[in-house]
């Protein structure tokens, strides 16, 4: 069983796709591997998830982004990992995450939970190779933690300069993931009211606010769904030069690949036609 690191790419998809009923699920990632996307990473999500996605593709590598610790036992984990391997090399990446004590009744000492965790990985009969995984990472401890027990980095809602920072933690030859979000409009109003409705539920978890504000941000800033400086740090939009220009920008600042997730109007549907507009920009 190999355990080297996937190549993943340099575009990834973030997306609630796990959650679509199974035919749609199917076929939604079946496009996503035609299209070019490196790698199809599945919000809130765990390996069962994961393994109907990488069965209905033949290529492309899918990840958690994240699972959440406190929801997924580590043994069962590595077990789920083992499986899947077996059956598909060099398809899967585990992404994990401690969540927030804001979604979760278990919540404990985030860190040291984590090392738990990955230790328990480490002495599951069929361990989960330090190769395979990765963790959400925001704050240097996580960040160093990802780059000593895991092969990297996925941070969430972050800047480019955020990502330059991680960066700087992790060093060469770890990867680091940032998520971007898109929004596929060029009215500055109309963008800006949609990545707004995209953050409103992360406004109110402190891991991200306490994030933003060591990075630069105000409580001003985080006030009334988000200020225009804050949005336009944390999102790309515009016309397809600009969305283009603000990818780069992370990858300038370090980042291996930028999982992008394409923010609507409709938060449930999945964004098709958007993502084949996406890869065209890319292209």
């Amino acid at each position: 069983m190999s355990s080297e690191t996937p190549n993943i790419g340099r575009y990834g998809v973030f997306s609630g796709l796990a959650w679509q009923e199974a035919g749609v699920r199917a076929e939604a990632a079946a496009e996503l591997e035609e299209l070019g996307f490196g790698t199809i990473w599945l919000g809130n999500s765990g390996v069962e998830k994961a393994a109907d996605i990488v069965n209905a593709t033949s290529r492309i590598v899918v990840g958690t982004s994240i699972q959440s610790i406190w929801h997924h036992d580590a043994a069962d984990t590595a077990e789920r990992y083992a499986e899947l391997e077996k059956a598909h090399p060099g398809r899967f990446l585990l992404g994990l995450g401690v969540s927030h004590p804001e979604a979760t009744d278990t919540y404990r000492r985030p860190y040291g939970a984590m090392i738990d965790y990955l230790d328990a990985l480490d002495r599951a009969p069929a361990p989960v190779p330090q190769s395979r995984r990765l963790l959400a990472a925001l704050g240097p401890k996580m960040l160093g933690l990802a780059r000593d027990r895991a092969a990297g980095a996925l941070p969430y809602l972050v800047t480019a300069e955020q990502v330059a920072a991680s960066h700087e933690v992790l060093g060469e030859g770890v990867l680091l993931v940032p998520e971007l979000g898109v929004v596929l409009e060029t009215d500055p109003e109309r963008a800006r009211t949609l990545a707004r409705g995209g953050l409103k539920l992360y406004l109110g978890l402190r891991n991200y606010v306490n994030n933003w504000l060591r990075g630069g941000f105000t409580e001003d800033d985080l006030a009334g769904g988000g200020s225009d400086r804050l949005i336009d740090a944390l999102f790309a939009w515009g016309d397809e030069e600009r969305i283009r220009a603000r990818v780069e920008d992370f990858q300038a600042a370090g980042a291996d690949q930028v999982a992008l997730q394409v923010i609507t109007a409709s938060g449930y549907d999945l964004p098709r036609e958007e993502w084949r507009r996406l890869a065209e920009i890319l292209r």
